[in-house]
Parts: structure tokens; C-alpha cells; sequence
């Protein structure tokens, strides 16, 4: 574990400056910047533009305490310590591995008044398929979802199983806040995966649109 802080605190300093180099501009059609941090929300976000996530809660919403799932494979050991350099909680699980464990951890984290940051496609994909433990976790906590989109006006993009998206410097990024979005109860099977299907396209939609 040693190791990964090594490296991540190495790598948090090239992606500062990295990000020192873009124009910003953030649309926040969900009103959060600037304001109490009050409710509690679910950021949700595709797992290849994770990028400049733990930058924009720290620098525009550091009023807002935030805790992010990370996978609990060794790989993640990493990302858990890169997001810890941005003062992000990491949350150890997956869908494969300590799945119920990060789901308790986060309804706690979300009950003591902390956001949380899930990537609903990750650790694995497929890319821009959504796993349906945030919708539990929404369900159980009756806690908001607030959809991030963020596209860049030049890129590198990775040959990993997501496409991972790394902006170029001096380009333009855009990070669009969606309108709050609640989880609908359901009871059925079929209500279930019906409105599983309805917040996937519901991100997609916000990614189709630039």
C-alpha cells in the first residue's frame, strides 16, 4: 500500500498540472455550486470520465464531503490512493468482490452526510451498462442521483476496456451537473430493470448529447 500512495501522489501532481493547462467551464443545471451541502447526493458518472472528478469535488463543491467506490482488486488499491490525494473517502468494492460490504458502507457514508461517487459501468464494464447496485443504494437511502457528464475538446483515450479519456493540455473541458434525478420505488423484478434501464439511458442520453 505504501507503493500505491508513492505513485498516486506522483501521479496526482502531473494530473494537477495537467489540469492547470484546460479551460473549464462547468454547466451546473443542478444548482450545487455554492450552496449548503445539503441533501446528500449520488454522483454518477461513466467510469471513463472519471478524470477530472476528484479535481471538481475538491476545488468547486470542497463544501460538500465526498467519498468515492473504488474496486477492491489490487488495482484499486491505486485509484483508492490517487482520490485520497484530492481528500476523496475511498470505498473498497465491486459487484464481484465485497459487494454488500460497500454497499452498507455507502448507505452509512450517505446517512452521516457524505456524497458519494459511484461509476455504475466499473471496475469492468461493459462500458455504458449500468450495474444496478446505485439504484439499491438510491432506493434504500432515498437519496438524489445527480448525473455528470464531462467531454473534452481534444483527447487521448486509452485501449482499455472503457476507452478511459485523458484530456490533451490547453484544451477545453465541459463538465455538466444534470438536474437531480430520483429513483423510482419498485416492486417487481421487471419494475426493477425497467427503471435500471430508464437512469442508463438517462446518462447516456447526457453523453449523446455533446
Amino acid at each position: 500500500m505504501r507503493k500505491a500512495r508513492l505513485i498516486a501522489r506522483f501521479g496526482s501532481l502531473l494530473v494537477r498540472a495537467l489540469i492547470f493547462t484546460l479551460r473549464i467551464r462547468i454547466d451546473d443545471r443542478a444548482g450545487v455550486l455554492g450552496q449548503p451541502p445539503e441533501p446528500r447526493l449520488i454522483w454518477l458518472f461513466w467510469h471513463n470520465r472519471l478524470f477530472l472528478i476528484p479535481w471538481l469535488l475538491q476545488r468547486k463543491l470542497g463544501q460538500r464531503p465526498g467519498a468515492a467506490l473504488t474496486s477492491a482488486s489490487k488495482d484499486g488499491d491505486y485509484l483508492a490512493a490517487f482520490i485520497e490525494c484530492f481528500k476523496v473517502r475511498p470505498i473498497r468494492g465491486s459487484s464481484s468482490r465485497r459487494g454488500v460490504a460497500a454497499l452498507l458502507e455507502m448507505k452509512k457514508m450517505l446517512e452521516t452526510g457524505v456524497d458519494v461517487a459511484i461509476t455504475p459501468d466499473g471496475p469492468r464494464g461493459p462500458r455504458y451498462h449500468l450495474n444496478p447496485g446505485v439504484l439499491t443504494l438510491a432506493q434504500k437511502t432515498g437519496v438524489q442521483i445527480m448525473p455528470i457528464n464531462v467531454e473534452y475538446s481534444g483527447y487521448w483515450q486509452l485501449k482499455s476496456w472503457d476507452g478511459f479519456m485523458i484530456p490533451k493540455p490547453f484544451s477545453r473541458a465541459t463538465i455538466t451537473l444534470a438536474p437531480l434525478y430520483t429513483v423510482a420505488k419498485t416492486d417487481r423484478a421487471e419494475t426493477f430493470e425497467a427503471e435500471r434501464a430508464r437512469l442508463e439511458q438517462a446518462l447516456n442520453t447526457l453523453r449523446e448529447a455533446h
